[in-house]
């Protein structure tokens, strides 16, 4: 072997005794000391937007009995379940000269292949919540096309009457309470029988 091969593995071998060392300082490295910092975060809860709602109070439905029936008409009483109209909009997320309206409908009585026009019903609203402006209010009484002698439009629930409203929503917010007072008004000679019908509340939002 010649000298110059020789000198030439001895750098080799020593350029790989130095990598060899500085990996081994490099795996071997360990901290003196070790601090931890705590982190923390606050996520507030996302506010939901305001929304006009309409419930109606649980119920098992309403029974009208026989309640002022006379020689003109058999009249038959009861009384709406209480129904809620909330509004927890802000008066930012009202727009300007927005109002709500609930109105009710009632569709036939019907006892088989008899049937009792949804005409004959007839109510009277009554608000159960102070408002404060005064801009909520009642809707007007409504008879039965059987007069019941209050002077009453006599047009009965056949179509979308008035239960309650307001005709400036951005003037007050809350929650209020409504009910009404029914009366069916028949013939003296209505067919006797069990009858059933629906009344359709619904909430507008103009």
């Amino acid at each position: 072997m010649s000298t110059r091969h020789a000198r030439l593995r001895l750098v080799v071998a020593a350029l790989g005794l130095v990598a060899l060392g500085l990996a081994g300082s490099a795996t071997a490295a360990v901290a003196d000391e070790e601090e931890g910092v705590d982190l923390s975060v606050v996520i507030d809860d996302i506010t939901p937007p305001g929304q006009l709602t309409l419930t109606v109070a649980p119920n098992d439905g309403v029974v009208l009995t026989e309640n002022g029936s006379d020689d003109t008409a058999r009249q038959f009483t009861g009384t709406l379940p209480t129904v809620t109209v909330s509004d927890t909009r802000t008066p930012e997320e009202i727009p300007d000269g927005a109002y709500w309206a609930v109105v009710g409908q009632a569709g036939d009585f019907v006892n088989g292949e008899h049937t009792i026009g949804a005409e004959h019903l007839g109510w009277r609203p009554q608000l159960l919540t102070t408002s404060p402006t005064g801009n909520v209010a009642e809707g007007e009484p409504v008879s039965s096309v059987i007069p019941d002698g209050t002077g009453a439009p006599a047009v009965g629930l056949v179509g979308q009457e008035l239960l309650v409203s307001t005709f400036s929503a951005e003037e007050e917010t809350g929650s209020w309470d409504v009910t009404a007072e029914l009366a069916l008004r028949t013939p003296t000679d209505v067919e006797p029988g069990e009858y059933h019908s629906v009344l359709t509340l619904s909430l507008f939002d103009q």
